[in-house]
């Protein structure tokens, strides 16, 4: 339960089931409990009645923790909750049919005692009990059975304020005016020191009024600068935003531009590649055709050669000149020598054309590897400026709302 309910219980407790005035007054409302309980076990339990008289054993003596602590400082925690149940269902008078429970219950022990046994099974025995939950339960069960009727409790609270009046009024009147003279002069002394408590306290609560009055009022004041400040920072803050966001306009403009320029020129240089690889390839197919024609025309050769029968005797089937007698070749020396001046003359305009093709080819080669290299450059460049537009981006944005977050905050 919580603090604040278990307060409001104890109030209820205290002010509406009447357990409050048992405490005031001398406890003269705890005497009249007394005296009820004593009429009632006259008349439940006459025989533990007349013991006590007996041994002089008065009511005041065993059942004062019973009504003061509602049975809470001896017996058992099971047996007080349903003896707390039963109060704020039935009311105070439940504490007498629990008292009257108990004293049935060890009449047969209480009679052979005497007047320090009994008090001795009151403050020992009697708690041992009843830390059995069998014997609480039937203790509980003869508690609920009795029958203790209001009106004879009222009855005996009466008859008690009568024994009261007269035997007040068979005391000495002087003795009784001084009796209430002291008791009023204690109740003096006590509002006296009551009302100088209150006094020290109405003085000590208005000086740390006061002194908290000046604390919120400086608060106040620095709080107000602090406010002050704050707005300026917020303005300085949504202007630096705003210089931010145009920063940031004109950077995404410059970028897109630098963009559809980079991708202009890639689209350039793609085609000059394209381009390229295009003559690259014409080239290639341009010498495979040559070759293929090179070599046709020597196989043609070798086919006259082989058909010709003058020069098949200078010839071989590889088409290797044949070493051949002197004679012979200074027979043939002069008809020979046109066809060899003109088989070495196109033999050399055909190396010649092959180099110059193969120097085209490795120039093409050469400005393909050029052209790879700055379209490598200029990618490289785009992505830096993209990295770099973008880090300066983020970077504005990250500034721009770490310093309105602090200034908020």
């Amino acid at each position: 339960m919580p603090e604040e309910q278990a307060f409001s219980v104890l109030v209820k407790i205290m002010f509406d089931y009447g357990l409050r005035e048992l405490f005031k007054q001398n406890f003269e409302d705890l005497h009249c409990k007394f005296c009820q309980l004593e009429r009632l076990m006259q008349e439940y339990i006459p025989d533990l009645y007349t013991h006590f008289l007996e041994i002089s054993l008065e009511a005041h003596m065993y059942a004062s923790q019973w009504f003061l602590t509602l049975f809470t400082a001896k017996f058992p925690l099971y047996m007080v909750f349903h003896i707390i149940d039963l109060l704020l269902c039935e009311g105070i008078s439940v504490i007498f049919n629990v008292a009257l429970g108990l004293l049935k219950t060890s009449k047969d022990d209480l009679l052979l005692t005497d007047f320090e046994g009994a008090l001795k099974f009151f403050r020992v025995q009697l708690p041992k009990r009843y830390r059995s939950e069998d014997n609480a339960k039937k203790l509980m069960e003869l508690a609920c059975s009795l029958k203790i009727s209001q009106k004879k409790l009222k009855k005996y609270e009466r008859e008690y304020h009568m024994m009261r009046e007269q035997q007040e009024q068979q005391e000495d009147p002087v003795e009784r005016f001084e009796r209430e003279n002291r008791r009023l002069q204690e109740a003096n002394m006590r509002l006296e020191q009551e009302n100088d408590d209150l006094a020290h306290e109405l003085v000590t609560s208005k000086i740390a009024l006061r002194k908290d009055l000046d604390n919120a009022e400086e608060k106040a004041d620095a709080l107000n600068k602090e406010l002050l400040m704050t707005k300026q920072k917020l303005v300085d803050a949504e202007e630096e935003k705003r210089r931010l966001e145009e920063e940031s306009a004109l950077l995404k403009e410059m970028c897109r531009r630098e963009l559809d320029k980079a991708e202009s020129e890639i689209k350039k240089n793609n085609s000059i590649i394209g381009d390229y690889k295009q003559i690259c390839s014409q080239l290639s197919e341009r010498l495979e055709k040559q070759q293929s024609s090179n070599k046709a025309e020597v196989e043609k050769i070798r086919q006259k050669v082989d058909g010709c029968e003058r020069c098949r005797e200078f010839f071989n089937k590889e088409g290797c000149v044949k070493l051949v007698s002197s004679a012979k070749e200074n027979s043939t020396e002069e008809d020979t020598d046109e066809e060899k001046e003109t088989l070495n003359n196109q033999l050399r305009e055909m190396e010649l054309e092959l180099a110059q093709t193969k120097l085209q080819l490795v120039e093409a080669e050469c400005k393909i590897q050029d052209l790879e290299h700055h379209l490598g450059l200029a990618i490289n460049e785009v992505q830096a400026a993209k990295k770099t537009w973008f880090n300066r981006t983020i970077s504005s944005i990250k500034t721009a709302t770490g310093v309105q977050g602090k200034e908020t905050s």
